[in-house]
């Protein structure tokens, strides 16, 4: 388990548990708005929304069903690629950010080196906020990097 305090003050917390009997990854998020939990991750699968209190165990608010894909993870991954590869070769607004996936990879890391610390907390470094504006989704059109001197 990782816990975390996001910049933003925001709690939260990370699992994985590698034995448990079912195959699919299984994701909560509980935020002052609900909470949401997939039952499955593939297509056909479905991802359960609670919005209002209850007292005891219920049936959620509202379901969403996992839309059929092809392609590993879901069909997650063609898409991922190709979005990667269109930003490279023409530049252009991305829907993913390369600062959330480096947040994520660093969070990862922070974790791992925490539990050879004996669980000691530890800092994930700060971009510098250029970098983070260059990347920042919605607005800023990014292009490729620049090859020159190369």
């Amino acid at each position: 388990m990782l816990q975390m305090r996001l910049d933003n003050g925001v709690l939260a917390s990370y699992q994985q548990c590698h034995f448990t009997p079912d195959y699919w990854r299984n994701y909560t998020v509980i935020g002052d708005a609900g909470r949401l939990e997939n039952v499955g991750d593939d297509g056909g699968d479905v991802i359960h929304v609670w919005t209002s209190r209850h007292s005891s165990a219920r049936h959620p608010d509202r379901t969403e069903v996992i839309a059929a894909e092809e392609g590993t993870h879901g069909g997650a991954d063609p898409r991922l690629v190709a979005e990667f590869l269109l930003f490279a070769r023409e530049g252009g607004a991305t829907d993913t950010s390369p600062v959330a996936a480096r947040e994520a990879v660093a969070a990862g890391c922070a974790g791992a080196d925490s539990l050879r610390t004996g669980s000691a907390p530890v800092d994930v470094a700060p971009l510098d906020p250029d970098l983070v504006a260059h990347f920042e989704v919605g607005t800023t059109e990014a292009g490729p990097p620049s090859r020159a001197g190369v």
